[in-house]
This record gives C-alpha cells, sequence and structure tokens, in this order.
C-alpha cells in the first residue's frame, strides 16, 4: 500500500512459528524454541500441541475441522512437526520442504456458482487462457468472481459450458478452480464454448504446437504480448527496475511512450512527470532505476528477454558460456547444446527468438541504448581456485549467507549444487548440517568446515 495509514487500519498481526538460530544457545527441541519466543515477547499460537501418538495427531486433525470456523481467522489445515531438534538433524530436508514436517490440509471449502461467461486472455508469451467469469461467490475467506479454465482439453474434459452451474473450490485455499458442472441443473439455456481461431487482442491467427495443451498467438507483436514481456523485462529477477510495476507500465503503454521494452532507455523527465500519480522526484527516481539497469550483467539482460524456456540458471550459464549478447545471436544449435543444462528445447527456443525480425530490432535498440551486452569481467585479483570444482553448502553458516557464500565459490570458478553426489568435490558444513552431510559421508566426498573453507579463500 502507498498510503501506510490504509495499511495501520488493518490491524495486522502475525503468529511466528519456527525459531532458526539463537547464537550462543543449544535448542534441543521445537516446543523448547517456542517457549524461547514467547519468553521474549513474540507471539506464537495459542493452539500448539505437543502429542506422543499418530492417533493423538489424527484426533487432533479431525477436532480441528470442526472447530476451524470458530477461530478469528482463516487456517487451510495442521502443521505436524518432529519435535527433536537432533532427530531433525537426521531427517534431513530436501530440496523443497523438510523431512521432518509435513502440513495436513482440511478439504477444500466448496460452493455453488454460475458461471456467466468465458473470457480470453493472452499471456507474455503468446498463451491464450480460458477465464471462466462467476456469480460473485464467498469462498474460503474472500469473494470469488473468476476461474482460470487453463486451456481447451480442461473444458472439454469437464464438459463446461457457459451458463453452467458449477462447483468451485481454492485449490490450497489461494486459487479458484472449477471442480465440477452441476448438471442436473442444466436447463437448455447453455451455451458450448470453442476456444477462438484467433488472438482477441490483435487477431492474428492462434494456433496449437504439437504436444501442447495451449493455443498461442502467432503474432510477436501482439499489444498483450509486449505488455507483460515489459512487466517481465523490469522484474526483480530480471533488470530490476524499481518503481516499473504493471500499472506503471500500463500507464506507459496507453500515453504511447514505450511500445516494446527498449523504449523505456529512450524516456525523458519531461515524457513521464505529467503522467498520473508522478511528480517531479518520482518521476527523476523512475529514471535513475532505468538509468542503473544499463549497468546489469547480461544473464539478467538474457532472462529479461523473455526466451521461452530459458530460466534464471539457464540464462546465467548462457551467458557465462558465449559471454556476450552479439555471440550468443550468432550461436548454432551446435554450440548452444554444449552449455550447461541448455537441452534441444531451450536451444532450439533461443534460436527461435534470434531469427524474429522484430526481436532483433528491439536488441539493436537496446545496444543502441547502452545496455550492457557484455559479460562483466571478473575481478582479476581473485584466483579462480576453485576452477572445475563443485560444492555443497549445508547447515547454518555463521559469517555468510547462502547466496554470498555461492557467489564466493561462483566469482573463483566454482560450481554450487544443492544435492551430492560423485561428482561433488567438497560439502561445506555449517551448524545443524543434516542429511547432505551424511550422504557426502557415504559417498567419501571431503567434508569441510566453515573455517577451512575461508581459510582455502585467504589463501
Amino acid at each position: 500500500q502507498l498510503d501506510s495509514r490504509i495499511t495501520a487500519s488493518r490491524h495486522l498481526d502475525i503468529f511466528l512459528f519456527n525459531l532458526e538460530h539463537i547464537a550462543g544457545e543449544n535448542m534441543e527441541s521445537h516446543m523448547q524454541t517456542m517457549d524461547t519466543m514467547k519468553k521474549l515477547g513474540l507471539k506464537i499460537s495459542p493452539f500448539l500441541h505437543k502429542t506422543s501418538s499418530m492417533e493423538e495427531i489424527i484426533g487432533l486433525c479431525q477436532e480441528w475441522g470442526g472447530k476451524r470456523h470458530d477461530l478469528p481467522f482463516d487456517i487451510d489445515g495442521l502443521v505436524v512437526k518432529v519435535n527433536s531438534i537432533a532427530h531433525r538433524q537426521q531427517l534431513g530436508t530436501t530440496s523443497k520442504s523438510p523431512r521432518w514436517a509435513i502440513a495436513y490440509k482440511f478439504p477444500a471449502q466448496q460452493e455453488e456458482t454460475r458461471i456467466r461467461d468465458i473470457e480470453v486472455q493472452v499471456g507474455r508469451t503468446g498463451v491464450l487462457t480460458p477465464t471462466a467469469v462467476l456469480d460473485p461467490v464467498r469462498i474460503a475467506g474472500s469473494t470469488v468472481s473468476r476461474a482460470s479454465l487453463h486451456n481447451e482439453d480442461y473444458i472439454k474434459d469437464k464438459d463446461i459450458m457457459i451458463g453452467d452451474t458449477v462447483i468451485i473450490q481454492k485449490a490450497g485455499e489461494i486459487i479458484p478452480e472449477v471442480v465440477e458442472v452441476v448438471k442436473e441443473k442444466r436447463n437448455g439455456s447453455e451455451v458450448v464454448f470453442n476456444m477462438p481461431s484467433k488472438c482477441p487482442v490483435c487477431g492474428a491467427d492462434a494456433v496449437r504446437e504439437e504436444g501442447e495443451a495451449a493455443l498461442r498467438c502467432t503474432n510477436i507483436s501482439c499489444p498483450a504480448q509486449i505488455k507483460r514481456s515489459i512487466i517481465h523485462f523490469a522484474s526483480r529477477n530480471a533488470m530490476n527496475i524499481e518503481g516499473l510495476g504493471p500499472q506503471m507500465v500500463s500507464l506507459l503503454i496507453d500515453n504511447n511512450l514505450i511500445k516494446d521494452a527498449s523504449d523505456l532507455y529512450y524516456l525523458k523527465f519531461e515524457d513521464i512527470v505529467n503522467l498520473e500519480r508522478m511528480g517531479d522526484k518520482s518521476a527523476q527516481n523512475l529514471l535513475n532505476a532505468i538509468n542503473k539497469s544499463r549497468e546489469n550483467d547480461i544473464d539478467r539482460l538474457i532472462f529479461g528477454l523473455g526466451i521461452r524456456f530459458v530460466g534464471l540458471k539457464g540464462a546465467k550459464n548462457v551467458g557465462r558460456h558465449f559471454k556476450s549478447i552479439d555471440r550468443l545471436k550468432e550461436a548454432k544449435y551446435e554450440d548452444l547444446v554444449e552449455v550447461e543444462e541448455v537441452g534441444d528445447k531451450m536451444a532450439n527456443s533461443i534460436l527461435e527468438f534470434f531469427k524474429q525480425e522484430q526481436n532483433l530490432n528491439l536488441i539493436k535498440k537496446l545496444k543502441d541504448a547502452g545496455v550492457n551486452f557484455q559479460l562483466k569481467a571478473q575481478d582479476t585479483k581473485i584466483n579462480k581456485i576453485f576452477e572445475g570444482k563443485t560444492f555443497v553448502l549445508t547447515g547454518t553458516l555463521n559469517n555468510y549467507k547462502r547466496n554470498d557464500a555461492q557467489k564466493i565459490i561462483e566469482d573463483r570458478g566454482g560450481k554450487v549444487s544443492s544435492s551430492v553426489s560423485k561428482k561433488t568435490d567438497f560439502v561445506v558444513a555449517g551448524a545443524e548440517a543434516g542429511s547432505k552431510l551424511a550422504k557426502a559421508a557415504e559417498l567419501n566426498v571431503k567434508i569441510i568446515s566453515e573455517e577451512e573453507f575461508q581459510k582455502m579463500i585467504s589463501e
């Protein structure tokens, strides 16, 4: 919220549910950590239970399933955790979640409503997505009036028609979805919906590629694609242009100030200072953020271009391999598949991107605007002592955040992996290291402490 008074009026509150680390303290159990937080004056849930059997856990899940609506806040389930910190360390975690905790989700609340219409929206990559416009209905704490229908196969499989009465729920208590059609309530006025053969925004042909469920607009100049591509270009993981969110992008497009992402670098102060909700300071801040993004390393630019199948890691690998946008533009298929983790789909997508005349024009305008096209030179004072070495970081490091440690390794030529294998050269083990430490010992991978890691760097 731009107006903090509105935020203040909402009386936001919080329950803290996990204590990660206290320097100098050795916590033995989850209940001990929660008690510590409570003594510190931090707010924890008053509905905390310590159980001793599976039967007791099941009973609590059933009990709260009936009592959930009596609470002064919404919940979608319970979390069951292992209490012993030592046992947690033994169980470890996967790359996505701990093995020592699991969420029990209550059955989703379902409500009946009617599909008034089906609209088709066009995304950044040109995908046409059908969306059900619903009679508004209150469900799981909010009013729902729209739900994605994903693609034409989804509509056919569920036999969805305009005018149908349907059962909806929130997937994971968040995303509205149509569960099923109440066919006994059909009265003959329902209308079969067919996906359009033309893009609803620009009128170009919409095609379904082999092996895909989605229809896609074939016009790379489609206004809907352009808007979303600019939003993506400016986003945090791409060019990270602060202050250039969806509303500002829409404002710039609606005022004919930009037609693609490269136009951002040609904006002038007088172009934007008189726009709605802008003033001298905000206009200058936006221009400063745009100018600052010119200096980004090329992996951000590659990701920002929105090349299909090229994610953050792919952009980083491609940027480091080719070292310039110009070299990437001229790359052949054989060159691309040599890059780590670049397969057939990504390689062909990159080739196709640089064949499109509009994309080539975009690249030229970005270059002419002074956007950095070269991999930034690494500090020559940094010795590439980790060249060809793979590290795995596990546990809590006292002197480094995980991202900082990763950058130190990568700056010195090394690679950081999320899992231990026979190809791993070093496992850096911090406090409370878990399953990765055990895996390293099992595979005879060299395990080093944080102090040993620091010594390697200093030498």
